[in-house]
């Protein structure tokens, strides 16, 4: 990794001109132009609840709509589309999650997908001594929700790891809250609200010493940070696709299966899309095999298809390249803060150690709740989080230097006392 990108707090010129310079020496600059709306004075700060949209994007969906949908009509189903979710997981999990062929598949919501792992992972356990879910207390509202559901419908316990919410889930932890009794953990990769970014091999690891199967949620990390699903052992994770993948509102959400687990493993929602040959229209249930079986209803196929644009600049340009610009940008979000919105009395819930975090920074005021929509207003875009918080995302491939300058400059002007 390169040092840090900006200087000790200085003025304002001074920190105009390093963004520029940041700008000027960035190797993935020209892949902005390839998005929607850069070319106007808008500063979008929240790349991590919803990314821009390709240019190529508005093009792929006419083709489609015109060419396949409408010129092939039913007959795309045979031609290309039933094979959508899996041709476009295995370009995720090459392109993002280091996950070979046939472990990654396009399928629900994130909420579905992360419901179908849960239980199958609990399936995969079969142990009645194992009556234990670990979770934390500061995971994302749906990932807690639907723990508590199945725990609830299986008769299982809770293990609620007391997580920092200006960091996040530590190895130490892990270990402290596992054992004899666990069958599954929970986790996110990246916390939503403070960016810290979780040790996902060693945590992995940590539950698999204690004979344990883990679930890992990459909804904030997928497409910002570089991820080895393989490499570290894990064996399931869910995300969503319209975050740093830019698939659009409501884009379906992956599967990652480890193929370990993948022989005999069963997900719990049966449709007509997860049995074997499905226009068979059989009596009785029969998985396809392999990844293919957590599927359950029709694909959702338009939804598919933006994403396809990010991971195609992705493999282009690499995800070392990716993190290492969204390093850059965090480093130069905190250095504005330091500048700018500390002496206001904003405070950082984000770690300083680019290592430890993912690709956006969380900052807290009371005012940042009105404050948000005043911004808003003004085409300053970031992402207000109760009770206080104000989320700068950065979108390495979408975001400038130039544009978090300008977005950071508007939340100090509109700080009360600012000058």
């Amino acid at each position: 990794m390169s040092g840090n990108p900006a200087r000790a707090a200085g003025d304002t010129t001074d920190l105009l001109q390093r963004a520029r310079d940041l700008d000027a020496a960035d190797p993935l600059a020209a892949y902005r132009e390839h998005f929607v709306g850069t070319d106007t004075d808008l500063s979008y700060l929240d790349g991590n609840s919803l990314g821009r949209p390709l240019k190529r994007t508005v093009t792929d969906i006419s083709s489609f709509i015109q060419d396949s949908w409408g010129g092939r009509l039913i007959r795309g189903w045979d031609e290309e589309w039933l094979e959508l979710p899996q041709a476009i997981g295995d370009q995720l999990g090459r392109a993002v999650l280091g996950a070979p062929p046939g472990q990654t598949i396009i399928a629900d919501s994130t909420t579905v997908v992360l419901y179908k792992l849960i239980r199958a992972a609990l399936a995969a356990v079969a142990d009645p001594a194992r009556t234990e879910i670990v979770l934390d207390t500061e995971n994302f509202p749906t990932d807690r929700y639907l723990v508590e559901g199945i725990a609830r419908e299986e008769g299982l316990t809770l293990r609620w790891i007391d997580a920092d919410p200006a960091s996040g889930v530590t190895v130490q932890q892990v270990r402290d809250a596992t054992g004899p009794a666990t069958a599954v953990v929970v986790l996110s990769q990246i916390a939503y609200r403070s960016g810290f970014l979780a040790d996902l091999p060693g945590i992995t690891a940590a539950v698999h010493d204690a004979g344990a199967l883990v679930v890992w949620d990459l909804c904030h990390s997928a497409g910002s940070v570089e991820i080895a699903l393989d490499d570290a052992g894990v064996d399931f994770a869910a995300g969503c696709t319209y975050k740093y993948l830019n698939g659009g509102p409501g884009s379906p959400a992956f599967a990652y299966v480890n193929a370990r687990h993948l022989p005999g493993l069963q997900q719990p929602i049966w449709g007509w899309m997860g049995r074997k040959d499905a226009f068979e229209m059989g009596p009785g249930y029969q998985a396809a095999a392999g990844i293919r079986g957590f599927l359950s209803g029709t694909p959702a196929i338009f939804g598919m298809l933006a994403m396809r644009g990010t991971l195609d600049l992705i493999e282009e340009a690499g995800m070392a390249a990716v993190r290492e610009k969204s390093r850059l940008l965090t480093a130069f979000a905190v250095d504005l803060y330091d500048a700018w919105l500390a002496p206001a009395g904003v405070e950082l819930s984000t770690p300083r150690d680019p290592e430890l975090r993912g690709s956006h920074i969380t900052v807290n005021h009371p005012a940042f709740r009105e404050m948000t929509k005043v911004l808003w207003e003004q085409d300053i875009i970031p992402d207000f989080r109760a009770p206080h918080g104000i989320r700068i995302g950065l979108s390495p491939l979408s975001t400038s230097f130039a544009e978090l300058y300008q977005g950071v400059a508007a939340i100090r002007g509109q700080l009360p006392g600012s000058a």
